[in-house]
């Protein structure tokens, strides 16, 4: 078996552990710190709008020797607005100008041809207008509503309440985070940008899915039993996942990475470009909350149930008589389960469990 493998089994097994539950004030400041980040970049800097939301023209050029930093400079003097060149796979520039006219954009195409020494008729010119990127933006908000509100309804259906909430509260915190990188670094956000942004929402959702789902195994019955509490039980769950987790976003990962770093960077794939950045920032936003937001909230909200404080002062109790008698307080009796061990055992602990079975 393979170390991570090995890890994998041991942490299933409960027998390593990282207390996710214990150390969760930590992620949450680590949280709160990176939210108000965000939305402060977002206030003082705000987006860096693309062409289709803001309107204006796109040129492209043939292939050419001229380096994206004059063609910048050639596209500004002839427009008098700000220009985003990219350059394409095969040697050719695409110019995007923000703010121009059909008449404008004639009379830029003209400059760039002669500052490019390229024929004006081999210069391909194409206006974009402000609604359309307009449009695309209201779909998107209507369908991240929708997707909210269907997402709360089947987890609250096939969870519990509490589980809908962390849930929908770790997609916002994901979202939020994708945006603020974008703000703070300034990414130019196109309709790839809100195509990627759509697509985390699912990878989000899919990790924090399979924890609730080891979670609600975890604690079926769970009031019947006085040997750990659900913040301990929690705690197993994202444990006995995180391996899977880990593997899941990695091969993730790998993929949206060629796109970004080889499909965009070294290709010059716009669209391609933009859809994979918000991808890649989102998808690791999405691991993180998984294991460090979400499941620690729902252990947060379920404890504050009567009938889980009245457990954890079973649990707590139990093991003050059993460490006064000199016990490990962790029997091996009928109630414990052998999906509930939590944390690292000693091999005195399996000595005193075997001598008891013995």
């Amino acid at each position: 078996m393979s170390k991570l493998g090995d890890l994998g089994a041991r942490l299933h097994r409960g027998e390593v552990g990282y207390d996710f539950i214990g150390n969760r004030k930590i992620w949450y400041g680590l949280s709160i710190l990176i939210t108000i980040t965000a939305i402060v970049a977002l206030a003082v800097r705000g987006l860096n709008m693309g062409i289709e939301f803001q309107g204006g023209a796109v040129f492209t050029t043939p292939k050419t020797d001229v380096t994206v930093s004059q063609a910048t400079e050639y596209a500004e003097e002839a427009s008098g607005h700000d220009a985003i060149v990219q350059q394409l796979g095969n040697g050719s520039l695409r110019i995007q100008v923000g703010g121009l006219d059909t008449e404008q954009s004639d009379q830029v195409r003209t400059e760039l041809a002669k500052d490019l020494n390229v024929p004006e008729d081999k210069i391909a010119a194409e206006l974009v207008g402000p609604s359309w990127g307009e449009q695309i933006a209201n779909k998107a908000w209507t369908g991240l509503g929708v997707f909210m509100i269907l997402v709360v309804i089947y987890l609250a259906i096939a969870f519990e309440w509490r589980m809908a909430v962390a849930a929908l509260i770790a997609l916002i915190h994901d979202l939020t985070i994708t945006v603020g990188i974008y703000s703070l670094v300034g990414f130019e956000v196109t309709v790839g940008t809100v195509i990627g942004l759509l697509t985390i929402l699912g990878y989000s959702l899919y990790d924090t899915v399979v924890v609730f789902d080891s979670l609600k195994e975890q604690t079926k019955d769970i009031t019947k039993q006085t040997r750990f509490t659900y913040g301990e039980l929690a705690n197993r769950s994202i444990n006995g996942t995180l391996v899977r987790s880990i593997n899941t976003t990695v091969v993730a990962l790998l993929p949206v990475a060629g796109l970004l770093f080889i499909g965009g960077g070294v290709l010059g794939a716009g669209m391609l470009n933009d859809i994979s950045l918000s991808l890649f920032v989102g998808l690791a936003a999405g691991a993180y909350s998984s294991i460090f937001i979400a499941t620690p909230l729902v252990a947060d909200l379920k404890e504050r149930e009567p009938a889980m404080k009245a457990l954890k002062k079973r649990v707590l109790a139990k093991r003050a008589a059993a460490s006064a008698r000199g016990e490990d307080g962790l029997d091996d009796g009928p109630d414990a389960g052998e999906a509930a061990v939590v944390g690292p055992r000693t091999a005195a602990r399996r000595g005193r469990a075997e001598e008891r079975r013995g």
